[in-house]
């Protein structure tokens, strides 16, 4: 394979980034964490996400570290790699491809559920399939299409959440949110976590794109803390009105909390709210087509690296896509979506997200001292308190989803050692292979 057929396109900037960042997290705010009180309340559901909101603040600020300095599309498989080595970068990179290839089929059910919503006679299933197909499509046209697509649908998504707020919020009651605030207690705070984590996971998605962008140093930084500023101020706004408009046993169980929550404000059949169902849409594609440009990227490093087949390293050469990397990430992600429910697919992905978290922290601290003289355009501030504390924050979640969802964590890990075995008995063979010759 050349260097040519492997080469990405630097054509990003920091608009690009923000819009990427915020458009991959932005369908967090439209469904998924209101299943979070089904298991916690309202309260609990809120503390679990402060906590949450600490642990991304810390993180990113520390992983901007590490994107900044080993700019690659890869991501925390890099990272990993140069502090760990192979297997090392083994986890990291089945991590992230778990966090991101169960999170698409997630907001692909969500996008079919809105579409459901508006015509009953659309089925779920069908819709979902439907947008993996056609959003495919549009990322295979080239990276400063797709990217250029995604900063559209972001703004849109933005401004609808705003209109949605300000709808909704002259209807607000404080009594309704702290409605049967915590019914299963500071228990329930902990089996909330992947809920609130999936206000903000993929955020780190943006170092997929890091070999595309122009003047990387300054522009990845400005990216990242621009779309958590964002996101950060959307989460809470959108939790607290959706939690003061009704009861949060109404609303606990759907993949289309907004426009219920609308709905039950100025009625099913107004026009409004058919019409924010229908722009309701944009915050889901956002993050659906950002999160398909993430996996393929990891897809990509993985096989250019030798941890995948070489084939899915293949590029275009008009468009410069890794084309067979997006191909695969449909075809796994429809298989999800036909086989999970919404909310396993979110456990299953805000899973893979702390294990990268905590395994990029590790990256962090093992590089700081392996490699003192490392060109870091941008350090982690309050180094060692901001990455020690979100590594700690990290371990803490992991720990409670493997608590509270064991069956899923089970699943995750044993599929982790799937992988290890096949990438171990692959290294084998290509040495004896390179004995041999």
């Amino acid at each position: 394979m050349t260097d040519e057929s492997q080469g990405l396109k630097k054509v990003l900037k920091p608009i690009h980034l923000w819009a990427i960042g915020v458009g991959l997290v932005i369908s967090g705010e439209y469904f998924g964490w209101n299943y979070g009180w089904g298991v916690a309340g309202t309260v609990g559901l809120l503390i679990a996400t402060l906590l949450i909101t600490v642990l991304y603040f810390t993180f990113i600020f520390s992983f901007t570290e590490l994107t900044t300095a080993i700019p690659n599309a890869g991501g925390p498989f890099a990272y990993a790699l140069q502090a760990f080595g192979p297997w090392g970068a083994l986890i990291a990179g089945y991590a992230t491809l778990i966090e991101f290839l169960f999170a698409t089929p997630a907001i692909a059910l969500a996008l079919g559920s809105y579409l459901h919503f508006l015509y009953p006679a659309v089925p779920v299933l069908a819709a979902s399939i439907s947008a993996y197909i056609l959003f495919t499509i549009i990322n295979l046209l080239g990276i400063q299409e797709a990217a250029w697509f995604s900063l559209i649908m972001t703004l849109l998504a933005i401004v609808e959440l705003l209109v949605f707020i300000g709808v909704v919020a002259p209807d607000f009651k404080l009594a309704t949110f702290l409605h049967n605030p915590m019914p299963f207690g500071w228990g329930g705070v902990f089996a909330a976590l992947p809920f609130a984590i999936w206000l903000y996971v993929c955020l780190e998605g943006i170092a997929m794109v890091a070999e595309e962008v122009r003047d990387e140093k300054n522009a990845i930084a400005k990216g990242y803390i621009s779309a958590l500023l964002t996101l950060t101020v959307l989460a809470l706004a959108v939790m607290f009105c959706v939690g003061g408009i009704a009861e949060w046993e109404k609303l606990d169980h759907l993949d289309y909390p907004l426009p219920e929550s609308i709905a039950l404000v100025v009625g099913r059949d107004n026009p409004l709210t058919k019409a924010f169902a229908s722009v309701g849409l944009f915050g889901l594609i956002a993050s659906f087509h950002g999160i398909i440009i993430s996996y393929s990227r990891q897809i990509f490093a993985l096989a250019r690296s030798g941890y995948l087949p070489g084939v899915l390293a293949s590029v275009s050469k008009t468009r410069q896509v890794p084309y067979w990397a997006l191909l695969l990430g449909g075809i796994l992600g429809v298989l999800a979506l036909c086989l999970l429910d919404t909310s396993k697919l979110v456990v299953l992905s805000t899973i893979g997200a702390v294990v990268v978290y905590i395994i990029s922290m590790l990256a962090l601290f093992t590089l700081r001292q392996s490699q003192p003289m490392m060109n870091r355009p941008f350090k982690a501030p309050f180094y060692p308190v901001f990455p020690a504390l979100a590594l700690l924050l990290a371990v803490v979640a992991l720990a409670a989803m493997i608590y509270f969802y064991s069956g899923l964590s089970l699943l995750f890990f044993v599929g982790l050692m799937i992988v290890g075995g096949l990438f171990y008995a692959s290294s084998l063979y290509r040495l004896k292979t390179s004995r041999r010759v």
